[in-house]
């Protein structure tokens, strides 16, 4: 056995151990010019790594461009489909990993009603406007600064912007822990507005560019959805998933039913479409887990907002060329974009999204990565 002086010198060494391990685990941020947006700003790119994971995000549209990850072998890949340049993102209409606002989602018709007036959004999806207009928060430079354990960037949209009231200021916080990143927003406005935030990251838990995701498993918190019309506007209904290809209450592959004859996957081209998360608003709780069985890699969603809009890279068609030289192809990908509700400005029963002056708007949202066997 150890003696007193022994044991005490043991337990000393072994907290210093721990503290000195702890320490080095402190994420570590670091910046690098990355190009000029169109208007010749300057383009910066901040890289967060803590452990084996490397988050990369830029100040054009706040974009996470790589987000690189261990499998149950160790081995590290990016998981998010991205592009190699400032130039190609500007080009690309498919909105990799940015901020999207001021509204995520769609407006019907470009067109909504507040206090008794009426403003139009310019249409960039049919009749619609999707993700803000056409220059949304994704397309625009944003300020940053190094904050403990991430970035924080900061954007002011003035009144007027793509047609919404108010001047808002949002603040969008990127942190790393361990395998958790944690995106936190924040935003105040000068007159009554609607507002509604996310990010828009595709993830391929196989890596990016390697090949469907109609493997990954998929669960998702939610027993209702909400039905679109042929442009994919919520009807105003709040549905039971039971019984339909939209029960992820249970994990499912998210290609086992993908195919299904059903009104909403033919509408959708497969899903597109906002899920009623069971949990609490405002409470911060898992909205989803994805799991990819050939490399172990586990991605759990958590959230404080009410909806999660499921999405399957219907869109993607082969035509963009993305890092590493692979080609993006139908259904490489899934979004799981944590928001209110689409069109909820024009449905008075849904979460509302209405930002008044003196309110804060805050919502929480957390990619927590891992790996290993199910």
């Amino acid at each position: 056995m150890l003696s007193n002086t022994a044991s005490r010198w043991f337990a000393f060494f072994a907290a210093l151990i721990f503290l000195t391990a702890n320490a080095a685990a402190k994420t570590r941020v670091a910046k690098q010019a990355f190009g000029h947006a169109p208007d010749g700003t300057l383009v910066d790119l901040y890289s967060l790594v803590d452990g084996k994971v490397e988050v990369r995000i830029m100040t054009y549209g706040g974009i996470i461009v790589s987000l690189r990850t261990p499998d149950r072998n160790g081995k590290v890949d990016d998981v998010v489909l991205g592009c190699n340049s400032v130039e190609e993102y500007v080009a690309q209409t498919a909105h990799f990993g940015g901020i999207i606002g001021r509204y995520a989602n769609r407006i019907a018709h470009g067109t909504f009603q507040l206090d008794g007036h009426t403003y139009h959004i310019p249409k960039n999806d049919g009749d619609n406007a999707l993700h803000g207009g056409t220059r949304g928060f994704d397309k625009v430079v944003w300020d940053a600064k190094q904050i403990p354990d991430g970035i924080e960037l900061s954007y002011t949209s003035k009144d007027g912007d793509q047609g919404f009231p108010g001047a808002l200021s949002t603040t969008v916080r990127y942190t790393l822990s361990g395998e958790a990143l944690r995106i936190e927003y924040s935003a105040i406005t000068d007159q009554d507005t609607v507002l509604n935030l996310t990010n828009h990251s595709y993830f391929n838990l196989k890596g990016q560019g390697n090949g469907d995701v109609m493997g990954h498993v998929l669960k998702i918190d939610a027993s209702r959805m909400t039905p679109v019309d042929a442009t994919l506007i919520p009807t105003g209904e709040l549905k039971s998933v039971e019984g339909t290809p939209f029960d992820f209450r249970t994990p499912h592959p998210v290609g086992e039913r993908i195919e299904t004859d059903d009104p909403q996957l033919r509408l959708g081209h497969g899903y597109d479409h906002n899920f009623v998360l069971d949990h609490a608003p405002g409470q911060l709780a898992e909205a989803a887990e994805v799991y990819e069985p050939t490399t172990g890699r586990i991605l759990r969603v958590l959230t404080t907002e009410p909806g999660l809009q499921f999405y399957t890279g219907n869109f993607l068609d082969g035509s963009i060329t993305g890092k590493q030289g692979r080609v993006y192809k139908r259904r490489f990908a899934l979004c799981l974009e944590t928001q209110h509700f689409p069109d909820s400005p024009n449905h008075p029963s849904f979460p509302s999204t209405e930002l008044k002056p003196g309110q804060e708007f805050h919502s929480v949202t957390v990619f927590q990565f891992s790996a290993g066997k199910r």
